[in-house]
């Protein structure tokens, strides 16, 4: 290996690195030299064929061509982008009248914004709101709300239990108004809303594992169902408007005696009947009725001197009759050219 030849390579590397007249063109130099088929690259593979004192000699020779091409190819690629930003500072000209691109933005999911709707109604009532955990100890979702163990509720179909003894993903919000009585602790009024999620073992165009309750519960002196029939009938026309009609039924719920489902006129045919309503022009939307006895002790309230009363309501099926939708599924599939044809409510902050 030539050490004059060697020495020349710095001078016909620079003449190169000069003329490139694009960073492309400087690239394609760099590979000539520093590559791994480069001019410098081949040398250095070369010395292992070299006597140890021309392997140290030309060694050292290279090491300073190598180094002084890291150097050239470096400063003339930082002198190259100079020029070029200087080149579309003086020469580019930006349109500042031009409109700009307006960026996607997301809106509220309806459930979150019928859950929403519903605070604001309880909140304007002097209501407020708490919470609890959606893993739940089987005393407060079951037993305190006068669920024996052998009701059909405590079924494995019907629940997800976890490995942990004695505690389950909850089945509704209704536990936070036994927590909600031991925080109050006695003390009077209760008048509190509790949102949430529940999870059952259901599947269907009305039912999914995973869904959206907000319980409500109010305990005070001389509470009866007039209260609670002037309370929800306010809240279905807050939330449905003032056309709507609603009716109550008798039924059945351990937590609660007398117990009654509220009815709401068919959101598809306006009452007068249809398929979706089964041509009764009613559809059910929610269960209520006055706090058993029991669960107010199971709370720390006397029964003898106070009463309450005490309803659940899905948020999903309200959100189906508010929104238009005719399967609870459709809420979950996060189809965003789905979710956007829901536009914000006007006249309301938030929602």
């Amino acid at each position: 290996m030539d050490a004059q030849r060697l020495d020349s390579w710095k001078d016909e590397m620079t003449r190169e690195v000069m003329k490139a007249e694009s960073l492309t063109e400087l690239q394609t130099v760099r590979h000539q030299w520093l590559g791994r088929k480069g001019k410098i690259t081949n040398a250095m593979k070369g010395l292992s064929s070299l006597s140890i004192e021309d392997r140290r000699t030309v060694g050292q020779q290279l090491n300073g061509i190598r180094e002084y091409a890291l150097d050239l190819f470096a400063q003339r690629e930082q002198e190259m982008e100079l020029q070029e930003e200087t080149r579309q500072l003086q020469e580019e000209v930006y349109d500042m009248t031009l409109p700009g691109l307006w960026p996607d933005v997301g809106l509220l999911h309806p459930i979150t914004r019928t859950r929403r709707l519903i605070e604001d109604v309880f909140l304007r009532m002097g209501f407020s709101l708490e919470y609890g955990p959606e893993v739940e100890d089987e005393w407060y979702n079951f037993e305190a709300l006068n669920i024996p163990a052998d009701h059909p509720a405590r079924d494995m179909q019907d629940s997800f239990f976890i490995d942990l003894p004695g505690m389950v993903l909850r089945t509704h919000t209704s536990p936070v108004q036994i927590r909600a009585m031991k925080k109050y602790d006695g003390a009077l009024p209760v008048r509190i809303l509790a949102p949430g999620r529940a999870f059952r073992r259901d599947d269907d165009a009305t039912h999914v594992p995973m869904f959206f309750q907000v319980e409500a519960l109010v305990i005070d002196r001389g509470i009866s169902l007039a209260d609670l029939k002037g309370t929800l009938n306010i809240m279905a026309h807050e939330l449905l408007g003032d056309g709507i009609k609603t009716r109550f039924r008798p039924s059945y719920f351990p937590f609660t005696e007398p117990s009654m489902e509220m009815d709401v006129t068919c959101a598809s045919c306006r009452g007068a009947g249809c398929r979706v309503c089964k041509e009764t022009g009613w559809v059910e939307i929610l269960g209520s009725g006055m706090v058993h006895p029991q669960v107010l002790k199971n709370g720390g309230y006397d029964p003898l001197t106070v009463s309450g009363f005490a309803f659940g309501l899905g948020i999903e099926r309200l959100t189906m009759r508010i929104f238009g939708i005719d399967d609870l599924r459709l809420l979950y599939q996060n189809d965003m050219e789905f979710l956007s044809q829901f536009q914000p409510y006007t006249g309301r902050p938030g929602l």
